[in-house]
């Protein structure tokens, strides 16, 4: 089994983690990916509002490196409980839901899951992550939610 597992490094993906680790890590067979998303840097490009080359590909740069050790901090907690077994991590740029259902659909992944911030009516109009993933998955889809205390 291929599992996908989507991460922004909130407490909402870390439920996720811990989920994915309570379900799956005494199965044979599962490999897991880890991704992190990354959006790069807006253009803006008329005065007054034009910021320089530089400064957006720093911006980029450094959504890219929070991204990467988002990533690595939650394969390494899969790894320490679960052991080495088939766990990889990757940093992908672009608009979170859609990069994570294309990567879905290259890896042939048999199950996303993904952490639900649970913002309501109005955080899904304004656009949910989880919710156009559940929408346009190639395959089923764990939404998990955090408890509250």
């Amino acid at each position: 089994m291929k599992i996908l597992l989507a991460t922004d490094g909130s407490e909402f993906s870390d439920a996720a983690i811990e989920k994915c680790i309570s379900l799956f890590c005494n199965l044979q067979g599962v490999v897991m990916k880890v991704v992190s998303i990354y959006e790069e840097a807006p253009v803006l490009a008329s005065e007054p509002f034009a910021v320089s080359p530089e400064y957006l590909s720093g911006m980029t740069e450094a959504a890219k490196a929070q991204a990467n050790s988002i990533a690595e901090k939650a394969a390494t907690a899969i790894k320490e409980k679960c052991g080495d077994t088939g766990v990889t991590s990757e940093v992908l740029g672009g608009k979170p839901a859609a990069r994570i259902v294309e990567e879905a659909e290259k890896w042939n992944a048999d199950l996303i899951i993904v952490g639900s911030h649970g913002r309501g009516f109005w955080g899904r109009l304004l656009g949910s992550v989880s919710n156009g993933v559940v929408n346009h998955a190639p395959c089923s889809v764990l939404v998990v939610r955090k408890k509250i205390e």
